[in-house]
């Protein structure tokens, strides 16, 4: 766990939300159960295997000189999540974490629950999707974008601050998409954005009406049961792509499961899509390096020839 504790020491705690060790990405052998992500002013600690009370207490202690580098004063809050197969237990180690506890990044601000749920209402390591939305509006603005599976909808809000005129937003929990909501009305944005509560493989009729589109996300979940598996349902997700995406426009097909690696997604596509051209893979924020780029976070960028 010493890289874990190197980690903190070194940490830099900025305003924006970001993975300070990501122990899943193989860089550090032994601590391939652990993350740590900084969600000002609270630190959460995600285990895939239990941590003792000898672990915990050093944890705090490394933590809390951490914070007392920059505050001589200072308040510690850290939450600690044990995750199982698909269940969590979260347990609030420290201090206390604000409502509303918000997630910042790029100027943009999003929703957060940390002592709830599986998943926090933002994911940091598509940062670097989103910095790559942002510049692609800052040349076409006006554009439209469809955001599939758009989960709170973080995609929406960084394509109408770049410029976007219009983003429709489609995920089959409504519970999500009213955290989207709440999240458009906390960046002060008004009107630009539509919440489509549903199954994405039962609405191609009032998705394509709404179409087509510049700029098409699609990040599913790599797997969830009644929802989408990607070896199952990616090939017929992606012939639906050239009928979404406009002429000169671009889609971002993303998938996050170290069991699949790049070449399942360019092989489907060339498949099922053969009229989008691949252009490359994006890029992952720092915080998220792997031993493996196979195993790591794929992004990969298509693009409509005009």
């Amino acid at each position: 766990m010493q890289a874990l504790l190197d980690a903190i020491h070194h940490a830099d705690l900025s305003a924006d939300a970001c993975r300070v060790f990501h122990g899943r990405g193989g860089r550090h052998p032994g601590c391939e159960h652990l993350a740590l992500d900084w969600y000002a002013p609270v630190w959460l600690l995600t285990s895939f295997e239990p941590l003792d009370e000898t672990a915990l207490a050093a944890l705090h202690a490394a933590l809390a000189a951490r914070m007392a580098r920059d505050n001589p004063a200072p308040t510690l809050n850290w939450v600690w999540q044990h995750r199982v197969d698909a269940r969590a237990e979260t347990r609030l180690m420290a201090g206390s974490v604000p409502e509303p506890h918000l997630a910042c990044e790029d100027g943009a601000r999003y929703e957060l629950h940390l002592l709830r749920g599986l998943n926090h209402g933002y994911f940091p390591d598509m940062a670097a999707a989103r910095r790559w939305l942002r510049g692609e509006l800052a040349s076409r603005p006006g554009a439209r974008v469809l955001n599939l599976f758009a989960y709170t909808c973080a995609f929406s809000v960084a394509a109408l601050q770049a410029g976007a005129s219009q983003v429709v937003n489609v995920d089959m929990s409504p519970g999500a998409l009213a955290i989207g909501k709440r999240n458009h009305q906390r960046n002060n944005l008004v009107g630009g954005a539509s919440f489509l509560p549903h199954d994405i493989f039962k609405s191609w009729g009032k998705i394509g009406r709404g179409g087509p589109y510049d700029i098409v996300i699609v990040d599913p979940p790599s797997y969830q049961k009644g929802s989408f598996v990607a070896e199952k349902d990616y090939p017929r997700l992606m012939r639906r792509l050239p009928d979404l995406v406009a002429p000169g426009g671009h889609a971002l097909v993303c998938l996050n499961t170290p069991k699949l690696g790049p070449d399942f997604l360019t092989t489907l596509m060339q498949t099922e899509a053969p009229a989008l051209e691949f252009v490359g893979r994006l890029p992952n924020p720092a915080g998220f390096a792997d031993v493996s780029d196979a195993r790591a976070l794929k992004v990969m960028h298509y693009h409509r020839p005009a």
